[in-house]
């Protein structure tokens, strides 16, 4: 049900996810949830506007690259975000991609897109309770979402994601602000059921994500959907592993093509059923939020 558009790296369903980012990484041992907690072909590109003092996500023109090293790095930088756990399999330790949660590679609106972003970091994180530059955020998404290990931030590869995120914020003029960026919250009617999620699930997700959760994945090990859980899905420090989180990205992103096709009920019923399912842990979570704010949602 999260689809990640250019390749179907994130699914023709309900793909992508959710929430952002397996390989030669060791698989970490799966974590049962705690009992009380019961993504369309990418169009032509026009160039980022800024209307009303807002830049504005939208398609990219991939043919604008700047020819030379420079567009070498900035094409290779795509090609890591949209075919990262072939890729690097050193470092993602699952079966995702940074596009099953930055869809289309990070380009599409609310669903955490990278336009942007180099403007944004450095910046303070509750959860790591420092200021955080934006290699230190691209390797919380490989040790969390990726469920694997963080890259060198002098490494090819960094550079070049770094590279592909600067590229896409090219546009946007120092300190404005990126309409729909993130993905923005919701508010459930009634209190979210998992139960009902399930059933959800069943009728919504299933055929992509597969009845277990397991996801899809062609012979050549390219991911067609990404799993929501298990040992090849993201860990419980992921974002997408928190209720409001999942929830907002199911909203505006699910089913693929779909998004925004949800109620608000829905949607949180759904993140309710397969945030809490069992997926991998995460070793240093009790590093987490030093100074306090944990977030309620949060699976520890």
């Amino acid at each position: 049900m999260f689809g990640a558009a250019i390749q179907l790296t994130i699914g023709v369903g309900m793909a992508a996810w959710l929430a952002a980012c397996g390989g030669g990484a060791p698989s970490p041992e799966l974590t049962p949830a705690p009992p009380e907690q019961a993504s369309a072909p990418t169009p032509p590109s026009p160039a980022l506007a800024t209307p009303a003092g807002l830049s504005v996500v939208g398609p990219v023109d991939l043919e604008t690259i700047p020819s030379g090293p420079q567009g070498d790095t900035i094409r290779r930088g795509r090609e890591l975000v949209m075919d990262s756990h072939r890729l690097m399999p050193d470092n993602v330790g699952n079966g995702l991609n940074c596009t099953n949660c930055h869809i289309n590679g990070g380009t599409t609106p609310k669903a955490a897109p990278y336009v942007g972003v180099t403007d944004r970091y450095p910046k303070y994180r509750a959860r790591s309770g420092k200021v955080d530059n934006l290699e230190e955020r691209v390797n919380g998404c490989m040790e969390r979402s990726m469920a694997g290990k963080a890259l060198d931030p002098e490494s090819d590869e960094m550079r070049a994601i770094v590279a592909w995120m600067t590229w896409l914020s090219k546009d946007v003029p120092d300190g404005k602000a990126v309409q729909d960026i993130g993905m923005p919250r919701i508010q459930p009617p009634a209190p979210p059921d998992p139960v009902r999620g399930e059933a959800l699930y069943a009728t919504k997700c299933a055929a992509c994500h597969q009845p277990d959760g397991q996801g899809m994945f062609a012979p050549d090990g390219k991911t067609l959907f990404p799993p929501l859980w298990g040992e090849r899905s993201f860990n419980i420090g992921a974002g997408m592993a928190r209720l409001h989180t999942a929830a907002a990205f199911v909203k505006w992103n699910m089913p693929q093509g779909q998004g925004g096709t949800l109620t608000d009920q829905e949607a949180y019923d759904l993140a309710a059923f397969f945030t809490v399912q069992p997926r991998p842990d995460l070793a240093k979570k009790g590093l987490d939020w030093p100074k306090g704010d944990k977030p309620e949602d949060a699976r520890y």
